[in-house]
């Protein structure tokens, strides 16, 4: 493996995971999100990766003017690169998960590369007080929930993505979907370069191993060849797996959507808490950190001034 120079790394804000009583933390209005956002650039992250929520109830939302705002507030006080979900929140439409992009035509958004049981289920019963009505049904629902994006769907989002002429973030949570990344690059749909965010620890997906890690790596370096990759792991092994990342020359993503901790039995108080973590691991490797600027060239992105926020 060639080790990169610079390594990115990105701050997965709020996320559709976490339910506010899990962590007073947790930024749920427009304006907790941008400056969790902001604080993340501060500390070293050069790419955001943004869901919205509704300010009231904390529930993850598609609504656009949520979005806006949020956009528009870290982009009148930042440089950074913001990567839009389309992975969106448990439950919905493909057609509510993709508005974002031909809304705003963000540089970068994430890109789901397959079906499969995406189970939060077994946290329902963890949590003994919740502060609202929807927060443990959206758990149990997911013991029979898949996570659909189909070919059809993959298909109708990269060809959304192409003529906004916005990045794909591959997120890929189990070997079959670098084969299906490796399709839709057979098929025209996926432009090159590529950008894989390996993304290990959902129940569902592949555990968080540095041996899994290892065989994502080298399936996609036999199926795709060329790619440039990160890696973000759920709950207590992000760190790890991060650590594993940099020393193996890959970017990495922490955040508040990933983990609530910054460190064993310690809530973080914002997404920046991590990154401070994992800049200081980059550096005792050697690695400089990239600007935003630095990373928008390293993953072939189009410019902040071509984007519509």
């Amino acid at each position: 493996m060639v080790k990169l120079s610079k390594i990115i790394v990105t701050a997965a804000i709020t996320g559709s995971i976490h339910v506010p009583s899990m962590s007073p933390y947790l930024p749920i209005t427009p304006d907790e999100i941008a400056e969790d956002a902001i604080k993340a650039y501060e500390a070293g992250a050069s790419v955001v990766h943004i869901h919205a929520r509704d300010p009231h109830t904390g529930q993850p939302s598609s609504n656009l003017d949520y979005f806006r705002e949020i956009l528009q507030k870290i982009k009148e006080r930042s440089d950074l690169v913001v990567c839009t979900t389309t992975g969106g929140g448990l439950g919905m439409t493909k057609e509510q998960r993709i508005s974002v992009v031909p809304t705003f035509k963000p540089e970068l958004a994430s890109f789901n590369m397959g079906s499969f049981n995406f189970a939060l289920y077994p946290v329902a019963d963890k949590i003994e007080n919740y502060k609202h009505d929807w927060e443990k049904p959206y758990y149990q629902f997911t013991e029979d929930f898949v996570f659909t994006n189909t070919f059809k769907t993959m298909k109708f989002f990269l060809e959304t993505m192409n003529e906004t002429q916005t990045r794909p973030e591959l997120e890929i949570y189990d070997v079959a979907m670098v084969n299906n990344a490796a399709q839709m690059i057979r098929e025209g749909y996926l432009k090159r370069p590529i950008y894989l965010q390996f993304v290990l620890g959902i129940l569902g997906g592949l555990p968080a191993t540095v041996g899994n890690l290892l065989m994502l790596y080298n399936t996609a370096k036999e199926l795709i060849g060329d790619f440039s990759w990160s890696v973000c792991a759920a709950g207590k092994d992000q760190m790890k797996l991060c650590a594993a990342a940099l020393a193996l020359g890959g970017n990495v993503r922490v955040g508040l959507e990933d983990s609530l901790y910054a460190e064993k039995g310690i809530l973080a108080k914002s997404s920046a808490d991590q990154v401070e973590k994992v800049v200081n691991i980059a550096k005792e490797l050697s690695y400089d950190i990239a600007s935003p600027d630095e990373a928008r060239k390293m993953l072939g992105l189009k410019g902040l001034e071509h984007v519509s926020y």
